[in-house]
């Protein structure tokens, strides 16, 4: 579900993704039969084409990468992490509207 601006992570690739990042990165914890997961993905879309350079985007699907939902306590979807410099510095969990996601991501850049 993922596009030319935003990358499918895995367990296999999840640190390399994410962790090592030189950028912040917002990691989508989602899976394809969540509603609002569905809802927000094109807000997501967007962002990651305004934030390019400043923000990268990761979405991981809980069915297929149990493991790194587990790693960071993910129970419910969406759930919305932000990293930077390899450390969570944010949590949401739901649907966030679009002035929340920039609030939340402007933490971090």
């Amino acid at each position: 579900m993922a596009s030319d601006l935003i990358t499918d992570t895995t367990d296999a690739n999840f640190d390399k993704d994410v962790i090592t990042s030189d950028v912040p990165v917002l990691v989508d914890f989602w899976a394809t039969w969540c509603g609002p997961c569905r809802a927000i993905a094109p807000v997501l879309e967007v962002m990651a084409g305004e934030y390019k350079g400043r923000l990268a985007i990761c979405k991981v699907d809980v069915d297929h990468n149990q493991a790194i939902a587990g790693r960071f306590g993910v129970r419910n979807i969406p759930t919305l992490l932000l990293f930077k410099g390899g450390e969570v510095v944010g949590q949401r969990v739901g649907a966030l509207n679009r002035k929340a996601l920039d609030e939340f991501v402007s933490t971090a850049l």
